[in-house]
This record gives C-alpha cells, structure tokens and sequence, in this order.
C-alpha cells in the first residue's frame, strides 16, 4: 500500500468501557462518508430533554439531500422521527454546521429507552444503518431506605437504573415538601426521629420538578402530594380542573392551592384577580381540585397545593402543575401552486389530542369526526374569496379570528 495516496480515519467509540476503533480508509483530498457520535451511551431523566449529536462527513463533490434520525429499523427501512407518533411535538433537529446533526428529545419517557441513528442521503449516496448509533437509556429517581428494620439511623439512597450522564450532580433532598439538604453523594444519613409522618424525597440540582415520589421513612402512611398532571395546556376563556392526590399522616385543619411565584403561598380563593373564578370542587380528603373558569393568559403559571394541620405543614419547595393558557390563531402557508395550507397554531400543546374543526363563511366545514377536518391543517385554494377560521371539538365558541381573502393571497411565512 503507498500511503502517500491514502488517509486513514479513526473513529473512536466505547463499548462497554473498552475503546473500539473503527478503520475508514479514503483517497487523500478526498472526504468519504462517515458518521462519529459524539456520545456511545446517554442516560437521561424521565421528564427532561436530550440532546443526540452526531458529525458526518462525505465527498465534496456529494450534495446532501435529506438527513434523518431513526430508532427501528427493519430490512433496510427506516422511520423518520420527526414523522413519528410516538414521538409527536417531542423531536426537533439542530445543527451548527454543515457537517454535524442534533436530535432534541423534549419530556422524555421510559418507552424512548432505546438506540438512535443518523443517516443522511446525497445525490450519489446514502449511508447505511449497520453501524452503532447512541443508546439512550430513561430513568426516574426512586427513594431507598436501609435497613428495612428499626434502627436508630437510617440511609436514604437516590436511586436510578442507570448511571446519570450529567458529570458530578448535585443530590437534593427534601422533607415533607421542603428543600432540607443538599449532597454530591446519592446517599445521605438521617437519625430516626419520633414523627412517623415524614416522608422524604430527592432530585439532582437544574433538575428539581424532576423530584422522585416521596417515601415514608417509617411505615407505609405518611404525608405526601401528587400531582395528576405536571403541565396543562388549555384555551383561553374555558375552564379548566387542576388535581392532586395528598395523605396527611395527621387530622388536616386546612388546605388551599396557591401560584408558585407569589413571595408567600396565598390562598387563590382570596386573591382578587381570580374573584369569582375560583373553587374547590374536590372533597376535603383525598383527591382535591382547583377549578378556574374563563381562563385569560395571565393564569398561565404554576399552581401548587399545600396542607396544614395543628403541628405541620406540607412544604412549598416541590414543583405543582404548570398551567399554559393559549388562543387559536391561522397561520397561513404556501403548499402547491394555487393552495394554501392553513394550521390552527397555539402557544403551546393543548392537553389530550384535541379534534379541531374548521369553519368556511362562518360554517362548519363537516362533522368533526370526520378525517378530513379533525386535524389541525387544512388544504385550501389561495384565490379563494371565503374566509377560514378553526376551532377545538366542545370549546367551538372559542373559535379562532378568521382568515380572510387578503391573508390567503398574500399571506408569505
């Protein structure tokens, strides 16, 4: 082999703590194709979001036309992400530079645990999917006490299934509701106190409305707070129910919801920007509600829910239900020659996959059921002289402004 015509790529990878190195040969002042992941293994919180990098390279001469990043593939077929239910309004595609790609993957879940791939196209070649990609491992904290018996000390261990990527976190630890300490090591010693109510739970540090569930540290009742949902996202001028689920380990005298970022927690049914808007339809114990009717966009905070009782009160540190509230808007696209695409756009997801419904002249376009007018866009002609506007299947008096001649033949994004 005369090496001054050759060049020799070294790509690094770990597998399983081992350096592998992978052999890609080409002609000097050539580029062949190739693609290095930046990481062979992530592990990331259930709630947070991920980035996936990768850098590729490919002959000069070679023009990219599509680039891609998948999960499954079967006998040469791949699924795009990005067109993916699974993966709907969760995945968006960075990058930098002409040669390097980035899969963000927002509010993970357990069921995203798996190995991710890039592969891109150009307009001589396309690179294949035998080739390791980045295996992405979920996990949430889980609270272990030791020893199980009566003991005069106990050890609280914050653990994950697998170890996290974020280098040297900071461990928090809370009880009942309250930030209490903070740690570089998962584990933290506590001495047995005479309140059997206590439950404690941890996070790490930038990541805290990411808290494991609260575990009693005797027994199996003690006091806690669980949220049904963690974000909500709804229309402006609909009501909207916000719940937990809470024990108290001892009689409660009082409860109440409040928002986060008040200086001191205050009870919403008092607050005089929500007068006459607000209730507790839920029962005293168990689950409990927050109603707040004609939602308007300055309700869009985070909401929280706390307990009293003649000794104790729950605290205010852990992260509520983080509520959006959003109008309807069209915005309007070019598709095909003479068409126009229109999407009924909000600030923000609305909550359980709404059915949308489309109006022409102020009529309804179709039943809602209908396949062609449930989703959210719309194919229409871009000389029509009629006007649009959408709308949510039982919120229909909340309709988007409507859109009308001038917009659709002039409208350019």
């Amino acid at each position: 082999m005369n090496l001054s015509n050759t060049s020799i790529t070294l790509s690094l990878i770990m597998v399983s703590g081992i350096d592998q190195l992978h052999f890609v040969s080409g002609v000097v002042g050539e580029s062949c194709m190739n693609v290095t992941y930046t990481h062979q293994s992530i592990c990331a919180l259930k709630g947070s979001t991920v980035d996936i990098s990768c850098f590729y390279t490919h002959p000069s001469w070679h023009n990219v036309t599509e680039v891609s990043w998948f999960s499954k593939w079967e006998s040469g077929v791949t699924t795009d992400l990005s067109l993916n239910p699974e993966y709907a309004d969760r995945v968006e595609y960075h990058r930098q530079t002409e040669k390097d790609s980035t899969l963000r993957i927002t509010d993970l879940r357990e069921s995203d645990s798996t190995e991710y791939k890039f592969r891109f196209t150009t307009d001589e070649a396309r690179w294949g999917y035998s080739f390791p990609g980045t295996t992405l491992s979920v996990t949430g904290f889980q609270v272990e006490v030791t020893p199980k018996w009566r003991s005069e000390s106990k050890t609280l261990s914050c653990i994950t299934t697998c170890t996290l990527s974020n280098p040297n976190p900071i461990y928090i630890w809370y009880k009942n509701g309250q930030h209490r300490d903070e740690s570089t090591s998962p584990q933290y010693k506590y001495s047995v106190s005479n309140d059997y109510g206590d439950s404690y739970s941890c996070a790490v540090k930038g990541h805290e409305d990411l808290h494991s569930p609260a575990v009693c540290f005797q027994g199996q009742s003690c006091n806690r707070v669980t949220y049904t949902k963690r974000r909500i996202c709804v229309l402006k001028g609909s009501t909207v129910d916000i719940s937990c689920t809470y024990v108290s380990y001892y009689s409660t005298t009082s409860s109440f919801w409040f928002r986060s970022d008040k200086s001191t927690p205050e009870d919403l049914t008092t607050d005089p920007g929500y007068a006459g808007r607000v209730e507790y339809p839920g029962t005293y114990r168990g689950p409990s509600s927050l109603r707040i009717t004609d939602l308007r966009e300055e309700d869009s905070a985070e909401y929280r829910f706390t307990f009293k009782t003649d000794n104790f009160e729950w605290g205010h540190s852990f992260p509520g239900t983080t509520l959006s509230v959003t109008g309807l808007q069209v915005k309007v696209t070019p598709a095909a020659e003479g068409q126009k695409t229109l999407t009924c756009i909000t600030t923000c997801t609305l909550t359980d996959n709404p059915t949308y419904i489309w109006y022409k002249n102020g009529q309804c376009l179709d039943e809602p059921t209908s396949q062609q007018y449930s989703s959210n866009t719309l194919v229409v002609l871009g000389h029509s002289v009629d006007s649009y506007s959408c709308a949510v299947e039982h919120h229909e008096d909340l309709h988007s402004p409507a859109v009308c001649k001038y917009e659709l033949k002039n409208y350019s994004t």
